[in-house]
């Protein structure tokens, strides 16, 4: 059922940035009276599966069998259509390269914008509906739990984050920090270790394997028994609701994630769990079942840890959704950037629609969706700007040479620069599906 749920996630959210983009070009194009020829979602080589042109309207509006985005043809341009045959003939006054450069700028850029505006919409409407819930560095009092790449960075479970640098993080999320990292690339990072201030210097030689990671950093929280359901295998051993569990066989265990890793070492067998009641350490044999699990339910965390509130009203909300999206903007294009510099291997990190669905929760959470759907509609806009000639980038490069120079590029140029950068597309294509098999098959 979980894979169902992502699918449909990833389906939905693609299928609603798509139609936005497209819509860009298209309310562009016919603001300027520049006809469109088709409206697509999905790619439709040799048939499509819903096509309807509405009486009097030069527009074919369908669906498409290709599920690998969507278009909008618009009359007399070159693009993935790679559609010559209305160039042969002269330019008609509807046609997109009768129009003045400028109107075909806006044109181009109208996909881009239009998911921009897309983001900070929803981001406005998160923080309006839901507000703001994060819990600060500092208020992370049993610290954080590293993934195996995390330890091999320089963390340790239990570390509680103070400085990237001289910056202090302690106001910050924690569920940014993994993200701050990547993106301002401290030399050197500070944390609280016991009772000990410690710093390490931080190898950027990680960072390409910090972008593909799933994880990074969570966090620590106590292991206090909720419930012993009658149907655990410790029912009868003695263990109460409101016990908290300090130790496992003598090893201390300050956070449930170390009482885990104790009882993973021991499946199918017999433990001694040291647990806090009423003020005194009493001590308890416990079964631990083949999985590694002692069958008792656990008190939710965020009972432990504060939590930050921030609610917005409407006037501050869209506001603080265009900062939003403009720090995700930028955050984007510093990871995108690392890409282009082979010594980070970040190019790695490059994923297809396996990488999108991943990001997903198995369980549908409209606040979630909705905040993943804002982040890939920025990330779609910087995407499309990259100056790829298959790309919006690439033809508004081409229209910004023109206004600049005064001289229009030829249509064989732009049809050959549109093939390359085709052929370019499919290569990062290829890329990222192959990064995706083999994080499957890893």
């Amino acid at each position: 059922m979980e894979i169902l749920v992502k699918i449909a996630q990833v389906i939905l959210a693609l299928s609603l940035l798509i139609l936005i983009h497209e819509l860009g070009h298209f309310l562009f194009a016919r603001l300027f009276k520049i006809r469109v020829d088709k409206f697509y979602l999905f790619f439709d080589p040799w048939f499509s599966l819903i096509k309807y042109k509405p009486k009097n309207s030069h527009t074919e509006y369908g669906i498409g069998w290709l599920p690998f985005g969507g278009y909008c043809k618009i009359s007399g341009m070159i693009d993935e259509s790679m559609d010559k045959d209305s160039l042969k003939e002269e330019p008609k006054p509807w046609e997109f390269r009768s129009k003045p450069a400028w109107q075909r700028f806006f044109v181009m850029a109208g996909g881009v914008l239009f998911n921009i505006v897309l983001a900070v919409i929803l981001y406005g409407f998160i923080l309006y509906t839901w507000g703001e819930e994060y819990i600060r560095t500092e208020d992370a009092l049993y610290g954080i739990e590293c993934t195996p790449l995390a330890q091999e960075v320089g963390f340790r479970n239990g570390d509680k984050v103070l400085a990237y640098d001289d910056r202090s993080v302690v106001d910050d999320p924690v569920h940014t920090l993994h993200v701050d990292l990547i993106r301002t690339r401290p030399a050197v990072v500070t944390v609280l270790r016991g009772a000990d201030t410690v710093r390490f210097h931080f190898d950027q030689d990680y960072i390409s394997d910090m972008l593909s990671a799933q994880g990074f950093f969570s966090l620590r929280y106590p292991f206090h028994v909720a419930v012993v359901p009658d149907t655990s295998i410790n029912v009868h051993m003695g263990l109460h609701p409101g016990d908290r569990i300090v130790s496992v066989n003598g090893i201390t265990t300050p956070a449930i994630q170390d009482a885990q890793r104790v009882f993973m070492e021991h499946k199918g067998g017999m433990i001694e769990v040291g647990v806090q009641r009423n003020g005194e350490e009493v001590h308890i044999p416990l079964h631990v079942d083949e999985e590694g699990k002692i069958m008792v339910g656990v008190t939710n965390p965020l009972d432990f840890i504060p939590v930050t509130v921030r609610e917005y009203s409407l006037a501050h909300a869209f506001p603080a959704g265009i900062q939003r999206a403009y720090t995700t903007a930028s955050n984007y294009l510093k990871e995108l950037g690392l890409i282009f510099r082979p010594k980070t291997k970040a190019y790695k990190s490059v994923g297809s629609f396996i990488a999108i669905g991943s990001i997903f929760p198995g369980t549908w959470d409209w606040e979630v969706f909705w905040n993943i759907t804002a982040w890939l509609s920025v990330m779609l806009a910087i995407l499309n700007l990259l100056p790829i000639p298959a790309l919006d980038g690439g033809h508004i490069i081409l229209v910004l040479y023109e206004m600049v120079t005064r001289r229009k590029p030829s249509e064989k140029f732009l049809e050959y620069t549109q093939i390359a950068g085709m052929i370019l597309l499919m290569a990062l294509m290829f890329l990222a599906f192959s990064n995706d098999i083999y994080r499957l098959f890893k």
